[in-house]
């Protein structure tokens, strides 16, 4: 289990990274600048980790893999993607930080409490619960008061890593059968 939480903590970390830096641009295709950033489809990979480490090793691991992913990815961020003379940078960060600790940690217990019910239950409302806590927190952190549409953004977002949960669920079936579920 060392080598697997070590891997599933290492790639949280990097969809932290991977996010925070897509979140800064918006898709500027089909008039979706207002509605939408690049960072919404690579984060949901997050609750897919927590879900399989929850799944697969309880409720104890996932919290592990959380905290050490968030670790990473607040360090990685710091390193590679916060321009410290940005306000805007630094509130990525700081929303990053709050969002991800308070929807992974709440991803947890949620997968917890619905664990016993039909195998797509517990990652599709873990990570619909927790992506729509992660978003609106994470942008209204990050863009309050700053003339970014942040309230459109977070809506577009939430629509998109609403689709991707969904599709998780492929993955999620793939991998929690090579896994050993606790």
């Amino acid at each position: 289990m060392n080598r697997t939480f070590l891997i599933l903590s290492l790639f949280m970390g990097l969809i932290v990274l991977v996010s925070n830096f897509l979140v800064q641009f918006p898709v500027k295709f089909y008039g979706l600048e207002e509605i939408l950033t690049y960072g919404a489809f690579s984060y949901p990979i997050a609750f897919l980790i927590t879900d399989l480490a929850n799944r697969s090793f309880g409720k104890t691991t996932a919290k592990k893999i959380v905290y050490f992913g968030f670790a990473i990815g607040i360090l990685f961020t710091l390193i590679f993607s916060t321009n410290f003379s940005d306000l805007i940078s630094i509130r990525i960060a700081i929303g990053s930080g709050s969002a991800f600790i308070l929807a992974q940690l709440l991803d947890v217990q949620v997968f917890d409490k619905l664990r016993e019910k039909t195998w797509f239950i517990a990652p599709l409302f873990s990570s619909l619960v927790g992506s729509t806590v992660d978003t609106f927190l994470f942008f209204s952190i990050s863009f309050y008061g700053t003339g970014i549409p942040w309230v459109t953004l977070s809506l577009g977002d939430l629509a998109v890593k609403i689709f991707i949960a969904l599709i998780m669920l492929i993955p999620f079936r793939l991998l929690f059968t090579t896994l050993k579920p606790v």
